[in-house]
């Protein structure tokens, strides 16, 4: 034994084998125990907790079903219950049943699985008593009404219903207990493996630990070359230098970590110094990993670097306001002077420069009785119904922007709100931004903005300072543009004062001579007017040549009981195709057309006129009209009036 000499290396071996036996000792153990409390863990994760979650929904269930019952019989116009009853026995039961069935196919216990199968044909049964004798007996107002049928449905509720959701929520109750005390005998068996793994493996560390300090005293002597390198390392960085790296190899045992370590300090440290150059050029972007989580210097110089890219960040961000405003109120001093001008600069400009992908400003039109928004420019914009349909106040998003005078900034929108096409398709905007424009708290507009990505903070405020400067601009484009238009107003009026003057001056001298003629010219008309009404049928057509009014001889000529108003002459024709022979005179140049035409009486008779119709357009209305002038040939009766 004394002759026996075991080399640095025979050591190292030796004590790596009895260290690796332990170790596959230990984890052979830790295998098998976790294996056990994996099995537990999954059984009662995927069977009992789900199981005993699914008893809770089906308590819950049940006692929904006697509340919506109850009330289907004392709440007549709880319309809302109705329905949740009915969709409890059609979709929430059965698919809960299918679940806990194909749960239960797992339990051990044998008598929770029998007195869950009564527990459901109890429920189905329940569910056929509310059907029968609630839900079909109490179906519309007169049931409710019917004192037999409503005492019927309440003796139901008490004698049926409520003992028998008692009995089902006291059997589920029982289930549920049942799973629970399983549930707990799981976790019980669970928590005990775990603590015999943690007892095998503080057991296994401290033989593990022993062996260690028994081999690294056997291989004291092995050690000494790699400890004086790293005493050499460690002097020269006392002194603030970063040794060069000589490529030098460690034993694969715990001083070549150390020295290892020790190369990695040092690289460490070089990476340190090199992204702390990196910072100080104004390279924030820079990667740089700390040697670990308690890296004090390389954590500070994260810290900082962070600090300053944030300071950075935010001049960038004050920089891109003011270009922004400054740009802006360039823009607007340029387009004072016409509103869809600079409607149309404003909104194309705003929507590339907070990189937005749709936007439409809407001006306040106050012209009318009641102000509403108009869309005055927009850009890639599809709200085809905000195209040309009025906005009123408090009308959509837009609309409350407006009543409120605040901005409204979403990032769930709607589906149907707006869509961002292109040319590979739609998609819906991720964030909206509504901001009102507004100056000195009065309304002069609405801007609205659509982007794929979420507005920032900072992009937000800008759009807001930058809605004061475009209501101020929108309130002086109208002043210049009321002023412009008063201006042509008056100095037209002025011309036309001046001609009226001149041309008041002739008139005046025939006016005396031509009102003579213009009252005998009336007398006349009106005259030929009277024997035209008394002697002729007289039909006025709108622009579909549907009647709008006829005279007298037309209700007495063709004898109908009826108003002719709205009823399309077509009907009153034996012939249809002369309409369409109407219908080409009326588009020609001439506009007139006549011929014979033969008319359908109220009592099946047949009037035959010559007839002349022309198109006319109405003085005040100046809307066209079609008239037309029948004058009767000749009268066939039916053979029963004759």
């Amino acid at each position: 034994m004394k002759n026996i000499r075991l080399s640095i290396g025979n050591r190292i071996i030796l004590g790596f084998l009895v260290l690796i036996i332990l170790f596959i000792i230990n984890g052979t153990v830790s295998i098998l125990t976790l294996s056990r409390s994996n099995n537990l863990s999954l059984q009662s994760s995927t069977i009992i907790k789900p199981s005993v979650t699914a008893i809770e929904k089906y308590i819950l269930l049940v006692t929904q079903t006697k509340m919506f019952s109850t009330n289907w019989v004392y709440l007549q116009k709880n319309v809302e219950d109705k329905e949740e009853l009915v969709k409890l026995f059609d979709q929430s039961f059965p698919v809960l049943e299918k679940e806990l069935k194909l749960l239960s196919h797992s339990w051990q216990d044998q008598d929770a699985v029998t007195m869950l199968d009564a527990t459901i044909d109890k429920v189905d049964s329940l569910q056929m008593i509310i059907n029968d004798e609630i839900i079909n007996m109490l179906v519309s107002f007169e049931d409710y009404e019917d004192p037999m049928k409503k005492l019927g449905t309440q003796e139901v509720i008490d004698a049926k219903v409520l003992p028998q959701t008692a009995t089902i929520i006291n059997s589920l109750e029982e289930i549920r207990a049942s799973l629970k005390k399983v549930e707990s005998e799981v976790e019980a068996s669970t928590t005990k493996a775990y603590q015999q793994l943690g007892f095998i493996i503080i057991l296994f560390g401290i033989l593990t630990l022993v062996i260690g300090i028994i081999s690294s005293v056997w291989i004291a002597r092995a050690i000494t070359k790699p400890v004086n390198y790293i005493k050499n390392v460690v002097l020269k960085m006392s002194k603030g230098e970063l040794p060069e790296d000589n490529h030098y190899k460690f034993n694969n045992d715990e001083i070549g970590e150390m020295a290892d370590a020790m190369d990695n300090l040092v690289n460490g440290l070089k990476a340190t110094s090199q992204f702390a150059e990196s910072i100080g050029t104004g390279l924030y972007d820079t990667e740089f990993t700390p040697l670990s989580d308690g890296d004090v210097l390389g954590n500070s110089l994260l810290d900082m670097r962070d600090n300053l890219s944030k300071v950075a960040e935010d001049d960038n961000r004050r920089n891109w306001a003011a270009e922004g405003l400054a740009k802006f109120g360039e823009l607007l001093r340029k387009h004072n002077d016409e509103l869809s001008e600079l409607a149309d600069q404003i909104i194309s400009n705003l929507v590339d420069y907070v990189k937005a992908n749709q936007g439409g400003l809407y001006i306040i039109n106050e012209d009318e009785e009641e102000p509403y928004l108009t869309l005055q420019s927009c850009y890639a914009w599809d709200k085809k119904k905000y195209l040309e349909q009025k906005i009123l106040k408090g009308d959509g998003l837009t609309g409350q922007a407006w009543l409120e005078s605040n901005t409204i900034y979403i990032t769930e929108v709607p589906q149907d709100y707006v869509q961002i096409s292109s040319g590979l398709g739609e998609a819906n905007p991720k964030s909206i931004l509504i901001v009102p424009l507004k100056v000195n708290e009065q309304t002069y507009g609405i801007v609205e903005l659509a982007s794929f990505n979420a507005f920032e903070k900072y992009q937000i405020e800008f759009v807001e300072k930058l809605a004061e400067s475009i209501a101020s601009s929108i309130a002086a484009v109208r002043v210049n543009e009321r002023t412009h238009k008063l201006l042509e107003e008056s100095t037209e009026l002025t011309e036309q004062l001046k001609a009226q003057e001149e041309e008041m001056r002739q008139n005046m001298e025939e006016l005396q001579a031509t009102q003579e003629e213009m009252q005998r010219a009336q007398r006349e008309r009106e005259a030929k007017e009277h024997i035209i009404q008394s002697t002729t049928m007289v039909i006025e057509l709108d622009d579909n040549l549907a009647i709008s009014s006829t005279n007298k001889n037309v209700v007495e000529t063709l004898a109908y009981d009826t108003d002719l108003t709205g009823k399309n002459i077509e009907a009153l024709l034996v012939d249809p195709s002369v309409l369409q022979a109407m219908k080409q005179a009326l588009e020609s140049e001439n506009k007139i057309w006549s011929g014979l035409v033969e008319f359908i009486c109220g009592n099946e008779g047949i009037v035959k006129t010559v007839v002349s119709l022309g198109k006319i357009t109405d003085i005040l209305t100046e809307n066209s009209k079609t008239i037309i002038y029948a004058s009767v040939i000749k009268v066939e009766q039916t053979e029963g009036e004759q």
